[in-house]
């Protein structure tokens, strides 16, 4: 019995548009639902070196939580290149800003395989709102109900 191996053509037919409702998920736990869905490992014909994966919308992005004290503690640090330019942002700063869709991107992202043209591919099928308005609707997304997988998925407030 040989093992099967899909091949990109048959990988674009069977991609499905999935709706994530992020309000009160736990970012880490749905980053790596979210980046097993878009590397398509989720699926029997799944193979590593084809985009086999699925369009996911993620809408309420900005109401998504933290456990513990993350929100206050974790903390981003990057340099300006100017001696003494050394910047930090905690992760509340973040969430309060401008785009706050940015902490889930940079979550899949980080769960995605490193350097990577087909991750860099399959990160463009990651569609993330901050509002619960989203473009997508004549694609008509299968919502995935995150929170009903796991009781550790949702926090409450």
């Amino acid at each position: 019995m040989k093992t099967y191996a899909m091949k990109p053509a048959e990988a674009d037919a069977q991609k499905n548009w999935i709706l994530i409702d992020a309000e009160g998920l736990v970012v880490g736990r749905l980053a790596t639902v979210i980046a097993t869905r878009l590397r398509g490992k989720h699926k029997p014909a799944y193979t590593p070196h084809v985009d086999c994966g699925d369009n996911i919308v993620v809408v309420n992005a900005d109401k998504i939580v933290f456990t513990g004290d993350k929100l206050w503690n974790k903390k981003f640090y990057w340099h300006t290149g100017y001696p003494g330019g050394i910047k930090e942002r905690t992760m509340e700063k973040i969430l309060g800003g401008a785009h706050p869709e940015r902490v889930l991107m940079k979550a899949v992202e980080r769960m995605m395989p490193k350097e990577s043209p087909l991750a860099r591919k399959q990160m463009t099928n990651l569609k993330i709102y901050a509002g619960a308005e989203h473009p997508h609707e004549a694609q008509s997304p299968v919502k995935l109900d995150v929170a009903a997988m796991n009781v550790k998925n949702k926090k409450e407030a």
